[in-house]
C-alpha cells in the first residue's frame, strides 16, 4: 500500500495541493478523478517523486520515500511500473526491445530470461508473437498494451497509470481497463490510476479519491460515487458523462 500524508505542493502564489491525506490499497484499483487543474496530476507525479512536495510524506508499505538517500529512492524505484498517457513507446524500437529496456537498464538477468520475461509479458497482455512490429504499425490500443507489457516487466509492487484510456474509443478503453484490474488482482499489486473517464471509474474504481480545489472532497468506491450527495462530485459526474455523449 501507499500513503499519501498530509500532502501539500504550490507553484509560486497558486496552492496545488492543500493537506491531501488518502490510503491507496493492495491489490485494489486506486482511481484519483477530478476536474483538469484540480490537482490530481500533481498529486500523482509527488507520489513518484517527480515533483517534491512542500510538506507531507509519501509511504511505502512503511518506507518514507522523501527520507531516502538516492540509492534507496533508486531501489523503489525499481518496484514501481509507470504506464505513461499515450504510452511513451520508443519509435525507434520494435515491440520486444520496449518491453526490455526496463530489464536491461536495472537487471543482470541473462540475454534468454530477459526474452522470457518479455515474451511472458507480452503473453499476459495479449500480444504473444508481436515481438518485432514497430510502434509505428501499432492500433492505440495495441500500444496501451505493449506499454503496460513494459510497465510490469519488472514484477512492479506498484503500478501508475495515467490518463490510461486517453484517446481510445470505449470499447478499447474497456479492454484495458479490464487488463489492468486483472494485473492488479493477478499480482496483488497497488495500482494508482489517474483518469477522469466516468466509464472507467464505473468498471475499476475500487478506492476512488475525488480531488476538488486541491482536497479531496470524497472518497470511497464505484458503487458508493453513484449515490453521493456530494455536489462537487455530482457536477464532475454529470459534466464528464455529458462531454463523452457529445464525442460520441
Amino acid at each position: 500500500m501507499i500513503e499519501a500524508l498530509h500532502i501539500s505542493k504550490s507553484f509560486g502564489e497558486n496552492k496545488v495541493l492543500d493537506d491531501v491525506s488518502f490510503l491507496f490499497e493492495q491489490g485494489k484499483t486506486n482511481l484519483i478523478i477530478g476536474q483538469s487543474g484540480s490537482g490530481k496530476t500533481v498529486l500523482m507525479k509527488s507520489l513518484v517523486g517527480l515533483l517534491e512536495p512542500d510538506e507531507g510524506d509519501v509511504i511505502y508499505d512503511g518506507r518514507n520515500f522523501f527520507r531516502m538517500g538516492n540509492y534507496e529512492r533508486r531501489k523503489l524505484r525499481q518496484e514501481i511500473g509507470m504506464l505513461f498517457q499515450g504510452g511513451a513507446l520508443f519509435d525507434s524500437l520494435n515491440v520486444e526491445q520496449n518491453v526490455m529496456f526496463p530489464l536491461n537498464m536495472f537487471t543482470q538477468q541473462s540475454p534468454g530470461e530477459k526474452l522470457d520475461r518479455v515474451n511472458f509479458c507480452l503473453e499476459r497482455v495479449n500480444l504473444a508473437g508481436r515481438n518485432k512490429l514497430m510502434p509505428s504499425e501499432l492500433s492505440g490500443g495495441m500500444i496501451k498494451r505493449v506499454a503496460i507489457a513494459r510497465a510490469i516487466s519488472m514484477n512492479p509492487q506498484y503500478l501508475f497509470c495515467d490518463e490510461p484510456n486517453s484517446g481510445l474509443d470505449p470499447i478499447t478503453a474497456g479492454v484495458i481497463d479490464e487488463l489492468i484490474k486483472e494485473i492488479t488482482e493477478e499480482f496483488n499489486t497497488t495500482t494508482v490510476i489517474n483518469t477522469h473517464d466516468m466509464n472507467s471509474v464505473l468498471m475499476i474504481g475500487e478506492n476512488i479519491a475525488f480531488i476538488h480545489n486541491g482536497q479531496i472532497w470524497w472518497s470511497g468506491n464505484r458503487h458508493q460515487i453513484l449515490h453521493t450527495t456530494n455536489q462537487a462530485l455530482n457536477d464532475f459526474i454529470f459534466a464528464t458523462e455529458l462531454t463523452r455523449r457529445i464525442k460520441v
